[in-house]
């Protein structure tokens, strides 16, 4: 006895030994036409050697300024005293290093307090 779906599974089977492969839905196509139009249009511009030059003297000048700021914000951490019960404590209560807990605690002025909170935080 043949179900209705054997019958349609049979009736499949035999459109497919035809020997025709099975047209398969293109939902995509358009996506590749897209593509092909996009980079079509791409135009190659010829950078001047005087505006690379300029670019590069910015990004020179903004490292140096940033490198200097980064110097002079060194200079004035290190000018802070911070006492080495403070630092052990830091250390032993958030389990960090030396270096951390004595750059926390310059950062905050030697404050014990506020060195502690930003460090949880």
């Amino acid at each position: 006895m043949a179900a209705e779906g054997d019958v349609d599974l049979d009736l499949e089977a035999e459109e497919n030994c035809t020997g025709k492969p099975v047209e398969k839905p293109r939902k995509h196509d358009s996506g590749a036409a897209d593509l092909e139009r996009v980079t079509d249009y791409a135009e190659e511009k010829e950078i001047s050697s005087s505006d690379l030059e300029t670019a590069m003297s910015v990004i020179g000048d903004r490292r140096s300024r940033e490198q200097k700021a980064k110097q002079d914000r060194e200079k004035e951490l290190a000018k802070v005293t911070i006492k080495r019960e403070d630092v052990e404590l830091i250390m032993s209560e958030m389990e960090i290093s030396r270096g951390v807990a004595e750059r926390s605690l310059r950062e905050h002025m030697g404050n014990v307090v506020e060195a502690l909170v930003a460090l949880t935080n």
